[in-house]
C-alpha cells in the first residue's frame, strides 16, 4: 500500500489538478484580510466578519448543492466549480484595477468561493471512489493530504513575499489562474462517466437536503467520527486568530517569526500522510484512526504556555509539529474510512453535510472564542480550547465496522 504505487493516468491528471489548485490556495493564504486592512482600511470587526460570515454563508449556500451534485456527472461539476472560483477571484483584481473594490465584494467572493469549495470536495470524493479501486483509496487520499500540507509549507511564505513585492492582489490573481489550470487538468482526464440514476422521483425533493445528515447520524461509527471532527476542527481553528493577536501583540513576535512558527511544522503533515498507508497495513484502519484521533487532541493546550523569544518560538513549533503530524495521519484514514462506509448514491450528500457542518461549526466557535478572549484575554481562551480538546477522544468510536462493500459481499453469500 505504500511507496510509489501507480494509480493510472486518469488519477495522475486528477492529482495534478489538485496540486495546482492547492498551491494557488496556499499562495493566497491571508490575502483577503490583508486586502481588507491595507486597501479598504477595515477594522478588526470587519476582518473577523469577513472570515466568519464568508465561511458560514458559503456553507448555507452549499446545502442544496449536495443533492443536486449527487445525480450528475461529477467531473463536469468539478470543472464548473473550478471555473466559478476562477471568475469570482478574478473579479477582485479587476475591481481593484478600476478603483471599485469594496468590502461587500470581498464578502460576496468569500461566500462564492466557500460554497464552490464544498461542492467541489463532495464531487471529487465521489469521483475518486469511482476512479480508484477500494484497496488504493488510502494511497490516493494520502497523496492528496501530503499535497495539502506541502502547499501549506511553501505557499504562504511565497505569497507573503509576492504581496510585499507586487501588491496585495497578486496572490488572488495566482489563485484564480490555478483554478483555471485545475479545470483544464480535469478536462484532460478523458474517458466517459455514466450519469447517476435517480431512484424514485425525478425532481429534487426538500427531504433530500437532509439525507446526508440522516445517513451520518444513523451510522454507528460515522456518527461519533462526525461529531469528533467537527468539535476538534472547530476548536483548533477558533484559536488561530487569538494566537495571531497574542504572538504579534503582547509577546512581540515579528511577522516572519509568526509565519515560520506555523509554516515549518506543516512538514509534519507530510510525514503523517506518508506514514498512513504503512501503519494501516500493519495495525488496521480503525486502530490507526482512533490512535491518531487521540494524539491530535493532546497538543494544543501547550500553546497556552508560550513565552516571548526563542523558547516560545521553539515551543510553538514543537506543539504545531506534533499536532499537524497527527492530523496528517488521521485525515487520509478518515477520508478513506468515510468513503468505504458510504453508499455510492449518497457520497456527495454525505460529504456535503460533513463539510457544511464543519464550516458552520468553525464559524460559530471562532465567534464564540473571540468573545471569550475579549472577556478573559487570548491566552486564557486558548487554554480553555486546549482543555476541551483533551476531552474530544471520548467522541471517537470504540470499534469499527467492516467496509460497506465487504458487508454487502458477505450478505450475498448467506
Amino acid at each position: 500500500m505504500a511507496g510509489r504505487r501507480a494509480l493510472g493516468r486518469q488519477f495522475g491528471w486528477l492529482w495534478a489538478a489538485f496540486v495546482v489548485s492547492s498551491y494557488g490556495t496556499g499562495l493566497r493564504f491571508g490575502a483577503f484580510p490583508m486586502i481588507a486592512v491595507l486597501v479598504l482600511h477595515s477594522g478588526p470587526a470587519q476582518v473577523a466578519a469577513l472570515a466568519a460570515a464568508g465561511r458560514a454563508v458559503g456553507a448555507l449556500v452549499a446545502v442544496p448543492l449536495g443533492p443536486w451534485v449527487e445525480f450528475r456527472r461529477k467531473r463536469p461539476v468539478m470543472v464548473a466549480m473550478d471555473l466559478t472560483r476562477f471568475a469570482a477571484l478574478l473579479s477582485v483584481p479587476a475591481a481593484y484595477a478600476f478603483g471599485r473594490l469594496s468590502f461587500a465584494q470581498l464578502l460576496v467572493v468569500s461566500v462564492a468561493v466557500a460554497a464552490a469549495d464544498i461542492a467541489f470536495r463532495a464531487a471529487s470524493g465521489a469521483y475518486l471512489k469511482a476512479l480508484v479501486p477500494p484497496e488504493d483509496l488510502l494511497v490516493a487520499n494520502g497523496r492528496f493530504e501530503s499535497t495539502t500540507w506541502t502547499a501549506t509549507v511553501v505557499g504562504p511564505p511565497l505569497g507573503g513575499a509576492a504581496m510585499g513585492m507586487f501588491g496585495p492582489v497578486t496572490t488572488v490573481v495566482a489563485d484564480a489562474v490555478s483554478y483555471l489550470l485545475s479545470a483544464l487538468g480535469l478536462r484532460a482526464i478523458g474517458g466517459t462517466e455514466p450519469r447517476p440514476a435517480r431512484a424514485g422521483a425525478s425532481r429534487l425533493r426538500a427531504g433530500e437536503l437532509l439525507e446526508g445528515w440522516r445517513y451520518v447520524l444513523a451510522h454507528p461509527t460515522l456518527r461519533p467520527l462526525f461529531f469528533n471532527t467537527i468539535v476538534v476542527n472547530g476548536l483548533i481553528m477558533a484559536t488561530e486568530p487569538l494566537l495571531a493577536v497574542l504572538l504579534l501583540g503582547p509577546l512581540g513576535f515579528a511577522p516572519w517569526q509568526y509565519g515560520l512558527a506555523f509554516a515549518a511544522p506543516c512538514l509534519g503533515g507530510l510525514v503523517g500522510s506518508r506514514l498512513a498507508p504503512r501503519l494501516v497495513a500493519r495495525f488496521g484502519q480503525h486502530k490507526v484512526m482512533c490512535t491518531a484521533g487521540v494524539l491530535r487532541a493532546c497538543w494544543s493546550v501547550g500553546l497556552a504556555f508560550v513565552r516571548p523569544g526563542v523558547p516560545g518560538l521553539v515551543l510553538i513549533m514543537v506543539v504545531q509539529f506534533g499536532l499537524v503530524t497527527c492530523c496528517g495521519l488521521f485525515n487520509p484514514v478518515l477520508a478513506t474510512y468515510r468513503l468505504d462506509h458510504t453508499p455510492t448514491d449518497r457520497v456527495v450528500r454525505t460529504l456535503t453535510a460533513w463539510s457544511v457542518s464543519s464550516s458552520a461549526a468553525i464559524a460559530a466557535l471562532t465567534a464564540v472564542w473571540g468573545l471569550l478572549a475579549a472577556v478573559t484575554g487570548p491566552r486564557t481562551a486558548i487554554a480553555v480550547a486546549g482543555v476541551l480538546l483533551l476531552a474530544t477522544p471520548l467522541l471517537l468510536p470504540r470499534r469499527g465496522n467492516a467496509p460497506l462493500e465487504t458487508r454487502e459481499q458477505a450478505a450475498s453469500l448467506t
